[in-house]
């Protein structure tokens, strides 16, 4: 004889049970009879072997392991209402959602300006920004988690396709009041005996401006180190020093406590746009794509 096998109706008749608390209730909610439920229920048990309510005054009280149970029912029953919506998005796709992981970097200074762009062309859109540190972010963007992603690096992560969208150069900042602020723009030698805010030691910028300064032989009071350029500008911000920073940061820091100039030597900050190209496309990409591209056009105007 064919032994009997959980169903999908003997998982509803459960969690309506569950949710009613009595036979009668429970068969009024998934439009049904009494005496089906308690056939349904008496299978369930069968199945499982196990007794999932004592019988208390007409009631039924749930058993230790249907409270269990439960908690593993309702996580499929949610998992299927993520699903419908997933797919209502999908139909009416300006209610959609987009997935973008990037730099924490870029998470505080580029992106907020492209999402009011694109919110303001698709109000009814949700956009989920998820900050990565490399080499983690080009991982995941070459294993699809997401539409589309921001990096600081010029090659393509495997699976992905790269676009350029900035091409800038880092950007000195200081602190208001500091003699400097008098050149138009700093020359490496400018940087002589002055206090400097570096960056943490094993930041590629980091070793970019080190190898900058050694070439010329040119000594910094190297008193101060922070780990993200965010955590540099607060301490310039304080007149602790000056420092070299990306521009998006510096920018986003920039009023009056902090002045930006640029570097008549050129220390490169590239970010680009990349692709999944083995995910299907989301209908929404285009638009923020187009996004992202007026809000870099926007920091490359007030660079200027």
């Amino acid at each position: 004889m064919t032994a009997t096998r959980l169903t999908h109706r003997h998982v509803e008749v459960f969690r309506a049970l569950m949710l009613a608390g009595s036979v009668t209730r429970a068969a009024e909610l998934l439009h049904t009879s009494q005496p089906t439920v308690s056939r349904e229920l008496a299978r369930l048990e069968q199945v499982l072997q196990m007794n999932l309510f004592d019988r208390v005054r007409g009631r039924l009280r749930p058993t230790v392991r249907a409270l269990a149970l439960r908690d593993e029912v309702e996580r499929s029953y949610q998992g299927l209402e993520r699903i419908a919506a997933t797919a209502a998005a999908l139909r009416h796709f300006a209610q959609g959602r987009l997935e973008l992981a990037c730099l924490p970097a870029l998470a505080h200074t580029l992106l907020p300006d492209a999402v009011r762009r694109f919110a303001a062309a698709h109000p009814q859109a949700s956009v989920c920004i998820t900050p990565v540190e490399s080499p983690q972010l080009e991982a995941w963007l070459s294993e699809q988690r997401c539409d589309l992603g921001l990096t600081e690096q010029g090659s393509a992560p495997p699976g992905t396709l790269a676009l350029p969208l900035l091409k800038l150069d880092e950007v000195a900042v200081l602190p208001a009041g500091h003699a400097l602020l008098a050149r138009p723009r700093l020359r490496a030698a400018d940087f002589a005996e002055q206090a400097f805010v570096s960056l943490a030691a094993g930041d590629p910028y980091r070793q970019q401006i080190d190898a900058l300064f050694q070439r010329q032989g040119i000594a910094r009071r190297l008193a101060l180190e922070a780990g993200s350029a965010a955590a540099v500008c607060a301490l310039v911000r304080q007149g602790l020093g000056v420092a070299i920073v990306n521009p998006l940061t510096a920018l986003d820091a920039a009023g009056p406590d902090l002045q930006v100039r640029p570097l008549t030597v050129r220390i490169p900050f590239h970010v680009s746009l990349v692709l999944p190209e083995l995910r299907a496309p989301n209908p929404l990409r285009d638009g923020f794509v187009a996004a992202l591209r007026e809000a870099a056009a926007a920091v490359r105007a007030r660079l200027r």
